[in-house]
């Protein structure tokens, strides 16, 4: 079971992040948002920010519908994100492990490949001893 804590530490562990000062939390690379705390919107109610819930970026609609189809348990989505590649994540049916999986992913499609490549980098060296 992970947290927006652990969201949080991973996001901040990679290169270049840089967290937006907000309710939740909101995480941008060059710019780019990459993972985000859940705006959940109810008609006719103010808008509530769920920290329990992470929005990432994904690489394209085909990858969207992989996830949604093939782990309901873990993401799903609103009319609101029809269109975009965007999938929410419910931090307490996932694992650290593939949490920061998929935070460093959603960091990969964001970040420029000039700073992408420092991660590369550092995950190509051998480990040491």
């Amino acid at each position: 079971m992970a947290d927006a804590d652990d969201v949080r530490r991973l996001a901040l562990a990679l290169p270049h992040v840089e967290e937006i000062d907000c309710d939740g939390f909101d995480f941008r690379v060059g710019g780019k948002g990459f993972a985000w705390s859940y705006p959940e919107r109810a008609p006719g109610k103010p808008r509530v920010i769920r920290t329990d819930i992470v929005v990432l970026f994904v690489g394209d609609e085909a990858e969207k519908q992989a996830l949604l189809l093939g782990e309901p348990a873990l993401f799903f989505t609103t009319p609101d994100y029809d269109g975009w590649p965007l999938v929410m994540l419910r931090l307490a049916e996932v694992d650290a492990r593939r949490l920061a999986e998929l935070v460093t992913d959603a960091w990969r499609m964001r970040a420029p490949a000039s700073i992408a490549s420092e991660l590369d980098d550092v995950e190509d060296r051998p480990a040491a001893l």
